[in-house]
């Protein structure tokens, strides 16, 4: 299945770029997916533990099942004050 990965803020600095296509085994979860991500995007890494998560634009959690043609956006934290 095709899943594209939408990439935010640092991620998009870390990676290089804003948007990802990834051909992953079906119903993948949100989990695995980042797994993956950070085993080819070691930059990932140290947000890894702290991302946002949303499948077509509803927040989901990591457990959640991805299907094809889903958009994952992922997006650090954001602070404010």
């Amino acid at each position: 299945m095709t899943v594209r990965v939408l990439l935010f803020q640092a991620l998009r600095d870390a990676v290089g770029e804003s948007a990802l296509m990834l051909d992953l085994p079906a119903e993948t979860s949100v989990r695995k997916t980042l797994d993956i991500l950070t085993d080819q995007y070691p930059a990932l890494g140290p947000y890894r533990e702290s991302l946002l998560c949303a499948r077509n634009e509803e927040w989901v959690s990591r457990g959640a099942t991805l299907k094809n043609g889903d958009t994952l956006a992922l997006m650090p934290p954001v602070s404010g004050g």
